[in-house]
């Protein structure tokens, strides 16, 4: 039976982080202010304040890293990603290996990954409408057991793009509600990897700062089986 992973309380993390974010601007700014008006003891309750607050959200940070656990999923299930009105899932549509491809041979083999992108349109929210997505950029790569990580191959993608005359959709990709597309991505890996698992999910950015987000500092991530 396939599952769902939906990103846990998005708006809540979404609206914590301005929050924060907010709060200590204004706390460190008026310390700053206050220390150019020589009000020592004011700039020092505020600074102390500002820190309060940074050090308190990166706690919280730090203990949802904690409490998060590694997941794998299998073909058909689905890992869903917050678009703030709206959520996009994607899932594994078929992996082959091949030594080669349009002629050009693997250093070791090429894992051919289909990546299906989604627009749910069951998480729209009311005053959306029915307008086009542009989802968040996305990264991809396989991580094998001993902790390697190995990203796509330009030779392979080289390859493909020869092998069927046009290059492989990019993520990036527009599509409105209950639209979708795959995502080919070409992977060149050594002989004999062990457990080698794919990885889909938000480059380094913004991200990384967000409470339960699996790119937040010791969090777990979500990968996909590769079968």
């Amino acid at each position: 039976m396939s599952q769902s992973l939906m990103p846990e309380h998005a708006p809540f993390v979404v609206v914590a982080f301005l929050g924060a974010a907010g709060l200590f601007a204004v706390l460190a700014g008026a310390a700053i202010l206050a220390a150019l008006l020589r009000k020592r003891r004011g700039a020092t309750w505020l600074a102390a304040g500002a820190a309060l607050v940074l050090f308190g959200y990166a706690g919280a940070v730090l203990l949802a890293s904690a409490a998060g656990e590694e997941k794998t999923l299998r073909r058909g299930d689905r890992k869903y990603f917050c678009e703030i009105d709206c959520h996009v899932a994607y899932s594994i549509a078929g992996v082959r290996t091949a030594k080669a491809i349009a002629g050009r041979r693997a250093n070791g083999t090429f894992a051919v990954v289909d990546v299906k992108t989604w627009f749910d349109p069951d998480t729209i929210a009311s005053f959306r409408g029915n307008g086009p997505l542009s989802p968040n950029p996305r990264e991809a790569w396989i991580a094998d057991g001993l902790g390697r990580r190995f990203g796509p191959s330009p030779d392979g993608m080289a390859a493909l793009q020869e092998e069927r005359g046009s290059p492989s959709v990019p993520f990036s990709r527009e599509l409105r509600p209950g639209e979708s597309y795959v995502t080919t991505l070409v992977f060149d890996l050594p002989p004999g990897i062990p457990r080698p698992r794919l990885f889909v999910g938000d480059p380094p950015g913004i991200e990384n700062a967000l409470i339960g987000h699996e790119n937040s500092p010791g969090h777990a991530r979500i990968y996909f089986a590769l079968e």
